[in-house]
């Protein structure tokens, strides 16, 4: 079969393109026949080495597709059954053996295209608005990368809950992405001082929750967004990693929270996985969260489809299909 391989961490030129033997089950894993493959930072991450892994290895994290085979001791799914996941490491391929505790199956009315355009995405932005802190009507919250893949999600999401929410975007095309998802009020940081649009709108009391997935380059002001006590949600870092910081900054600040949350952490146990996934796929079906996807690529293009993302013009999701 054919895959994506990393042999050398680094830019997207370095991505292989190989043909790499078929995957065979082991005991508790299910081989996939993957559909459809989510293209996500974390990818980015692995390839580029800020998170340092052993190469060679095969890129994704987030996969699509029927089941074709069951190891041994393998309950609960069956061959022919359409199955997604969104966190074993081997998914830029055309089939993958994924541990069968990390597979969810896809009900009906939810394709190997919609599994792969909103699991990773949907499940993050589930755990940030109902477990980091379980947002609530009069919470008040800024979504940085509001047009984005998790941004979008995350809104209606907030918006679900009862919050009001502000968003940053880097043009007015995607602030209009960002209010049809349901925002309040969107800022351009391009042309304003998001920390200082946040306390004009909050009558210099700040917010509740700051959620940022940029890091490096705003990491610092999102502090000043928030009210005493509030909690800066720290996951990710598009613009590369925040620098080591004294801890006294949150108590200078107001006593502030801070955490750096990962979907591995709260997805722990089958029963929160199936909660997640349960929800995101009922939402999705009755029309209250809607997806946007951006573009497809053809398995072998991948690192076309890590240049666009990168290049922080995309506006939803990024899909391969091998």
């Amino acid at each position: 079969m054919q895959a994506v391989r990393v042999h050398q961490q680094g830019g997207p030129e370095l991505l292989r393109y190989e043909s790499v033997p078929d995957p065979t089950p082991g005991p508790g894993q299910v081989v996939l026949r993957l559909e459809a493959i989510g293209v996500n930072y974390v990818d980015i991450y692995q390839r580029s080495g800020t998170y340092q892994l052993k190469t060679p290895f095969t890129l994704g994290v987030e996969g699509a597709g029927v089941i074709e085979a069951v190891g041994a001791e393998v309950t609960g799914f069956t061959v022919g059954e359409r199955a997604a996941h969104a966190s074993a490491r081997g998914a830029y391929a055309e089939r993958q053996a994924v541990p069968a505790d990390q597979l969810v199956k896809l009900p009906a009315g939810v394709d190997a295209r919609t599994a792969a355009s909103a699991l990773l995405q949907g499940m993050t932005a589930h755990f940030l608005a109902h477990s980091t802190i379980p947002l609530r009507a009069g919470h008040t919250v800024l979504i940085h990368a509001g047009a984005g893949g998790v941004g979008r999600l995350l809104i209606q999401m907030a918006k679900r809950a009862g919050a009001y929410v502000l968003t940053t975007v880097s043009s007015e095309a995607k602030a209009e992405v960002a209010r049809a998802a349901g925002a309040d009020e969107v800022i351009l940081y391009t042309h304003t001082d998001f920390a200082a649009a946040v306390r004009a709108a909050t009558d210099g009391k700040g917010l509740d929750v700051v959620y940022d997935s940029v890091g490096q380059a705003t990491f610092l002001r999102s502090l000043e967004c928030l009210r005493p006590r509030g909690l800066l949600a720290l996951f990710g870092a598009a613009s590369g990693p925040v620098p080591a910081f004294d801890p006294q900054i949150l108590n200078q600040k107001g006593s502030l929270f801070l955490t750096r949350p990962s979907l591995g952490h709260y997805t722990r146990t089958r029963e929160e996985l199936e909660w997640r996934t349960g929800d995101v796929f009922a939402w999705i079906t009755d029309g209250s969260l809607k997806l946007k996807l951006h573009a497809e690529y053809p398995l072998a293009a991948a690192a076309d489809a890590h240049r666009a993302l990168q290049s922080r013009a995309t506006t939803g999701k990024l899909l391969l299909t091998p």
